[in-house]
């Protein structure tokens, strides 16, 4: 922007300069606009009180232009009477912004003169005519190069090529080669690695796959951001990972090797897949399993937190920990809060010493889910592209009318279901039990406490239902006050099994 000092005697004038795609960001189309226009108002004879730049902004796209709103303020404010512009469609590409600029010109009187398309005389329906004309015309150009530019977008999608864009976790491996970038705000050129998007990048592969296999063990999503924090992992952006970063990473079908084209798969990538892909499809079965919990508020602190039900009576809630004894003694309570407690440290302590005394017997195998038989995963795997195929080809004949809704619906429909029972038989053919880490592990009571809490949760709710029932009052027969039968063990696999009985623990009356 700049300013030149005027006489009574001078028109005063203003420059707009624009360009809507700056791909070197040095501002050079801005640039030459601006001394294209100030050669114009020389030899006119003006006065260029103020020159307004927006740099790599179209005016076609609807996003706000900051120094053109500012011009037309002070236009109205009686700055200048003079608009200089390098072209028309340098100020306008949408009529209602036209419209807009016709009636301030015809309020405040304002004259138009472009270096390219001459005087724009506003103040003549002729002129007005003009101005639509070549308003219709850019704004013609503009969806036609929209249109181009989706289209190569496309073409790129289903030929399985990168399209562009920012780097996605997981990808591109520097080839040895530089490329220079320039800082939009700056113009300050650095030489960049030039990277290869078909090949993964160990480190970050290695993570993928890790947080994978979690998710289909039990994993939270919680949990996986946690695991990043401690390991220092970041985004390709060098951002925090959080909540939403991880679930869209987990979601991405370009990580089992699956290309997309606006929301839709269109083929396979030429990339290398890093997931297997009926790992990937179980990990979209269970995060996007309408039963799974997305917002569960903070996270559980005690193994049996609306895991364990109440026993008193005939209550059928679940219990969480609240404090009582001044605040000294975490209890469970019922969500009711009819009844009594029971000291959380001491249950959580006697239901883990009991779960790791069942699965620390010799039939401990039993207790695995048996791996699903006959499921054929290249063969489903075939069957949903096949699937997939047929949504896009009803897709096409409705788009093009050959398929009338009720049709095209119909069969959208049995699509959906079919494909969904097909992801469904590869998320079990995937998803792994549990109990897999814990049973014919050498030291079971080790493997459980290296379980975070989140996973020892997973383990309770496939093993076995906990209910606190009404506690004895007083002295037990073992001589302590911990009443082992008040707390009842339902065991979901393996039939029934005796709770194990400890010793010495502290009272929880």
């Amino acid at each position: 922007m700049n300013s030149t000092p005027t006489g009574d005697a001078r028109t005063r004038a203003v420059i707009y300069c624009r360009i809507s795609q700056d791909r070197t960001g040095a501002g050079l189309g801005v640039d030459r606009q601006r001394e294209d226009c100030q050669a114009l108002a020389n030899r006119m004879g003006w006065d260029v009180v103020e020159t307004y730049v927006d740099n790599d902004v179209s005016a076609f796209s609807g996003k706000l232009r900051k120094d053109y709103r500012r011009m037309l303020d002070d236009l109205d404010q009686g700055k200048a009477t003079v608009v200089i512009a390098w072209h028309t469609d340098r100020l306008h590409r949408s009529p209602t912004e036209l419209e807009e600029y016709i009636n301030l010109s015809e309020r405040r009187g304002i004259a138009t003169h472009t270096v390219q398309a001459g005087t724009i005389d506003l103040s003549t329906p002729s002129g007005r005519m003009t101005a639509r004309i070549l308003g219709a015309v850019a704004r013609q150009e503009s969806e036609h190069k929209g249109h181009r530019v989706a289209r190569a977008r496309q073409q790129k999608a289903m030929a399985g090529e990168w399209a562009g864009g920012i780097r996605p976790f997981g990808w591109g491996v520097p080839t040895g080669e530089v490329k220079k970038r320039v800082d939009r705000k700056t113009g300050e050129e650095t030489d960049v690695p030039e990277l290869d998007m078909t090949k993964a990048v160990p480190e970050e592969a290695e993570a993928l796959r890790f947080w994978t296999d979690e998710i289909l063990s039990g994993a939270s999503v919680r949990s996986l951001v946690k695991w990043c924090e401690d390991k220092g992992i970041r985004t390709t952006r060098g951002n925090p990972i959080t909540h939403q970063d991880m679930r869209d990473m987990l979601l991405r079908p370009r990580n089992a090797g699956i290309a997309v084209y606006k929301g839709e798969e269109v083929g396979r990538g030429q990339w290398e897949p890093i997931v297997d892909e009926a790992k990937f499809r179980a990990v979209v079965a269970i995060l996007k399993d309408p039963a799974r919990r997305t917002t569960p508020g903070a996270a559980p602190k005690w193994l049996g937190s609306l895991l364990y039900r109440c026993g008193r009576g005939d209550c059928p809630h679940f219990v969480y920990v609240t404090q009582s004894g001044g605040r000294r003694f975490p209890s469970y309570r019922c969500q009711t809060g009819h009844g009594g407690g029971r000291r959380a440290e001491t249950v959580d302590q006697y239901v883990e010493d009991t779960v790791v005394e069942r699965l620390s017997r010799p039939d401990a195998h039993e207790l695995l889910e048996p791996a699903p038989d006959g499921v054929d995963v290249a063969g489903l795997q075939a069957e949903g592209e096949r699937i997939r195929q047929r949504m896009r080809d009803l897709g096409g004949l409705f788009g093009a009318g050959q398929l009338e809704l009720d049709a095209f619906t119909e069969g959208m429909e049995t699509a959906r279901g079919q494909l969904e029972g097909v992801t469904q038989q590869l998320a079990r053919a995937a998803t792994r039990d549990p109990l897999a880490g814990l049973v014919g592990a050498p030291d079971v009571r080790a493997a459980w406490k290296a379980l975070d809490l989140e996973r020892k949760r997973n383990v309770l709710r496939a093993l076995v239902a906990v209910t606190l029932k009404t506690p004895r009052p007083g002295r037990m027969p073992d001589g302590g006050y911990f009443d082992y039968d008040a707390v009842v063990f339902e065991w979901k696999r393996g039939g029934t099994s005796p709770g194990w009985r400890g010793a010495g623990q502290p009272s929880d009356q």
